[in-house]
């Protein structure tokens, strides 16, 4: 009998070691920026689902590809995740032709959010809606600058369709993620931004106008571009992706812990800070809609002509 009883604690126990091993969320951008803070509030919530530890881990750099790969390149065991937002995972495929990941790399597994895109400037920025953006870039002939989440990022795709549409000149500042880039809009380096609105209440930021069909319930005073003679609808979506080859039971025990993490009151608070609006999809709908924004952008970055050195 002790023999059977140690046979099978033996036979059991690499399961439950497994069960039991930290899993780590990369996120491709860097602390402090919205996708860090969706990450921290799933994590310890989704430690509790899933009875182990779920740690938060930032690899920043190319605007995210560097994170994605890493991620890319994981086992694929359900140990490690990549918190990403539309840049790397909509946008990158189509304009990076040295990308060192592929779309085949992943298995999306659930989306957290979606929010539309908030332009920004500074606290006593004169710049308070676009208009004056515009005049601020003519009259500096072409010494006006933003600044960005990396080449290829939303913010950084949202300015120069901007740019274009207004016919000025603007010059690019890529970071390593927001926290960076709103750091240097506080300290003047940068004249506008924009990105997820969380920043916004946060750091006193002035909003410049919201990318949006309509004006937004958590910002009503914020007028969109369109109603400032700009026709731009931007958002940024992130979600949790696994990669590709992960057993399908394992996708499933994770989407489950997704899903009801975002259920959490600690969640749908913390994202409600972060004026990002709670979206879930399950694996094959959130595939599905990845799938539809590939091939937007790929649209997008053909018809703009936009390339990593603009």
């Amino acid at each position: 009998m002790r023999r059977t009883l140690l046979l099978l604690a033996a036979l059991t126990w690499p399961l439950a070691a497994q069960a039991q091993a930290p899993i780590t969320i990369v996120v491709n951008f860097g602390a402090g920026g919205s996708a860090d803070r969706m990450a921290r509030l799933m994590a310890p919530e989704m430690s509790e689902l899933l009875g182990a530890q779920v740690i938060v881990k930032n690899t920043t750099g190319a605007a995210g590809a560097i994170g994605a790969a890493e991620v890319a390149r994981a086992r694929p065991d359900g140990q490690t995740l990549l918190l990403s937002t539309t840049g790397p995972m909509g946008i990158q495929p189509h304009f990076r032709s040295d990308l060192p990941y592929r779309v085949a790399d992943f298995a999306p597994l659930c989306q957290l959010g979606d929010a539309p895109v908030m332009m920004m400037s500074a606290p006593n920025s004169p710049i308070r809606n676009v208009p004056a953006l515009v005049a601020q870039a003519q009259a500096a002939r072409g010494g006006f600058t933003y600044g960005s989440a990396g080449q290829g990022s939303i913010p950084h795709i949202v300015m120069v369709a901007l740019a274009r549409q207004a016919n000025v000149e603007m010059i690019h500042v890529p970071f390593r993620g927001s926290a960076e880039a709103i750091i240097a809009l506080l300290r003047g380096d940068v004249s506008v931004y924009a990105d997820l609105p969380g920043p916004l209440r946060v750091n006193n930021l002035q909003a410049v106008g919201v990318m949006a069909e309509a004006r937004t319930a958590e910002f009503p005073e914020v007028p969109t571009l369109r109603e400032q003679g700009f026709d731009m609808v931007y958002s940024i979506w992130a979600g949790l992706f696994a990669p590709a080859g992960t057993p399908a039971a394992t996708l499933d025990r994770l989407q489950s812990a997704c899903e009801r993490g975002l259920q959490r009151p600690a969640v749908v608070e913390g994202f409600q800070r972060i004026a990002t609006p709670i979206v879930f999809r399950g694996q094959s709908a959130f595939a599905a809609y990845w799938q539809a924004e590939l091939e937007k952008f790929r649209a997008i970055v053909q018809a703009s002509g936009i390339r990593p050195g603009d």
